[in-house]
């Protein structure tokens, strides 16, 4: 039975591979982009071809894309051409309807903030107005404009400096630090499909420690042996600092019911429950303690 669809993107219509592209491509950021044109027209409008790539300098980078069915270039694109300049607002849940509906393909010279409802608000140091709604705004000048290609679905990198930024004061922390859980963030996904940033949804994973995790491959062999432990099992545990030593074993005497089981498999199998039952517990140290008895 073949387990894998592999496919050259050659042999594919480019609708075809946009759909593979931003379908596993996922969860993606969104910059709603201001911008203005020489009329001083301004246009509001999506792109999840975004991230941050520098914070020294401070670069965001977002693409839009020539279209796909008639290889034609988007407001945002020629707007940026002609005042190289940008405010990147960030999407959350409330504004994320407002969002979708300044994507409609209104003809040039449609404001989209009038369109959406949304509020526009002056800048401090460039000319395209900020989304007052949008818990963070990113005042940007555009550095520089790669073309990646002349055919549709092409995307033209917009390499943008921020030279301001705005931040709304419910979204901090006591510390006034941004607070993952009050902005209610949310991510592109395939098709019509987005993600929310909710508390439920967040998880914390420990950053590797400073001294080096051991690593997967010493950790003992038998945790191979069962499918007990994932793959995220694994990687925590090889993230531990160093290899528990035989009186740090010894000090944990309650598993020595499992260590008496006579079948070697069923004792694999019971090691591993106890091992994955402290992880779950957030007890790194008893799990490695717990990994290495056997």
């Amino acid at each position: 039975m073949k387990h894998t669809t592999s496919i050259d993107p050659n042999s594919i219509s480019t609708k075809d591979l946009h759909s593979i592209l931003l379908t596993a491509i996922a969860p993606r950021p969104i910059a709603f982009a201001s911008t203005i044109n020489l009329k001083g027209e301004v246009n509001l409008s999506p792109f999840s071809f975004f991230n941050v790539f520098s914070s020294n300098p401070p670069i965001l980078i977002f693409s839009p894309s020539r279209r796909v069915r008639d290889n034609t270039t988007k407001h945002t694109l020629q707007n940026v051409e002609e005042v190289k300049e940008v405010v990147i607002n960030i999407v959350n849940f409330p504004i994320v309807e407002q969002m979708s509906l300044s994507s409609t393909e209104y003809e040039e010279g449609v404001n989209e903030f009038k369109k959406s409802g949304l509020t526009e608000v002056s800048s401090v140091k460039v000319k395209p107005p900020r989304v007052l709604e949008s818990p963070v705004s990113f005042e940007c000048k555009v550095e520089n404009i790669i073309h990646l290609g002349n055919e549709g679905g092409a995307g033209n990198l917009v390499i943008c400096k921020v030279v301001y930024i705005h931040i709304k004061n419910e979204f901090l922390d006591k510390n006034n630090n941004l607070d993952t859980k009050k902005l209610d963030l949310v991510a592109r996904l395939g098709g019509s499909w987005y993600a929310r940033v909710t508390e439920d949804s967040l998880f914390e994973i420990p950053k590797p420690v400073v001294a080096k995790g051991i690593g997967v491959d010493n950790l003992p062999k038998h945790i191979f042996k069962t499918n007990i432990l994932t793959g995220n099992n694994i990687g925590r545990l090889g993230n531990y600092e160093n290899i528990p030593t035989k009186k740090e074993i010894e000090k944990m005497p309650e598993i020595l019911e499992v260590l008496n089981i006579e079948n070697e498999q069923l004792k694999i199998e019971a090691l591993h429950q106890l091992v994955k039952l402290e992880l779950e517990n957030n007890n790194l140290e008893r799990a490695i303690s717990i990994l290495f008895c056997l």
